[in-house]
């Protein structure tokens, strides 16, 4: 049986591939893709989640949410591995929407609508969520569950020597759903930087002449170039990708249950999130937290889905 997601993106390169990966696999069937400030600001992330659906043109569109701010917050590192619009300075002119609906109320709406029966995949700051929980706080009881990429066990960032990049955006709303009682699992920054796509990876891309092959050749070798020049890697993490993989195939994840929290005051570790692993710890076990994947495989599921995706948008 296909199962129906919500992804929940704040549309950088990674949330654009995983997209990609998304809106044409089999096994899922997207209803909404909901826009929240991350990687860029809440404008532009609505903007790109438009983009990219109209360029890729999937065979079922997806519900489109809006994302909305009462600060947008701009991060250099973000401008700096995604472009000054998140999509690697794509320059694409799209029609502005004429029915926009913000992306907490697209999220309450279709739980509602379908208790029990929606898996939301979290890409980016859990803004929107906590929004909708905030709506409707028995929407806590209607979600399957969520997988959410966000963290880090081992307390290392990458946005401050503390704090994971999603976490750090938004860590009230992060702490909202850390302790709501929803079924869910966090793919952290320890796990999903285990795995680094070399620069062939270029050369595996779908055909130019596909969709998806026409968008995946202009963002993959930008982030390449900007992940050289600003992190001196030579090679990219896909850090959405890797998360909706352990939504679609979690055989290839370990996971572990834990407690964890968010820090939301500490002047050097805001958005730090929070692991009691005590043997005779106090915290209320809250989540499944992935803590190793089978690279190899990992890396092939996500290359075979990028292929397919390229198939199917000729």
């Amino acid at each position: 049986m296909t199962r129906r997601v919500i992804i929940d993106c704040d549309p950088g390169i990674d949330d654009s591939i995983a997209l990609c990966l998304a809106l044409f696999d089999p096994r899922i069937e997207v209803v909404a893709v909901t826009a929240t400030v991350g990687n860029v600001d809440a404008h532009q992330a609505s903007r790109n989640v438009q983009t990219i659906i109209e360029m890729l043109d999937p065979p079922r569109w997806p519900r489109m949410g809006m994302a909305r701010s009462d600060e947008d917050v701009s991060i250099t590192i973000a401008r700096e591995l995604h472009g000054t619009d998140g999509l690697g300075n794509l320059g694409v002119q799209i029609s502005e929407l004429h029915h926009q609906h913000p992306s907490d109320k697209v999220i309450a709406d279709a739980v509602r609508n379908e208790p029990g029966e929606l898996t939301i995949i979290a890409l980016g700051p859990l803004t929107n969520i906590a929004r909708a929980l905030n709506r409707d706080p028995d929407l806590s009881t209607m979600i399957d569950q969520i997988v959410m990429t966000g963290g880090s066990v081992q307390g290392i960032g990458n946005v401050s020597a503390a704090a994971e990049f999603n976490c750090f955006m938004d860590p009230e709303s992060a702490r909202a759903v850390f302790r709501s009682p929803i079924t869910k699992t966090l793919v952290p920054l320890d796990v999903t930087r285990e795995l680094i796509f070399p620069f062939d990876l270029v050369s595996r891309l779908p055909s130019q002449t596909s969709r998806a092959g026409g968008f995946l050749h202009h963002v993959v070798p930008y982030a390449f170039r900007a992940y050289r020049q600003h992190l001196g890697l030579e090679g990219i993490y896909i850090h959405d990708a890797v998360a909706l993989m352990a939504a679609l195939q979690p055989e290839l994840f370990r996971t572990e249950e834990m407690a964890g929290d968010v820090e939301t005051q500490g002047e050097l570790t805001r958005g730090m999130t929070i692991f009691d692993q005590r043997e005779h710890r106090d915290w209320r076990i809250n989540m499944d937290v992935v803590v190793d994947l089978d690279v190899i495989e990992v890396q092939a599921a996500i290359e075979r889905g990028l292929k397919y995706a390229g198939q199917q948008s000729v």
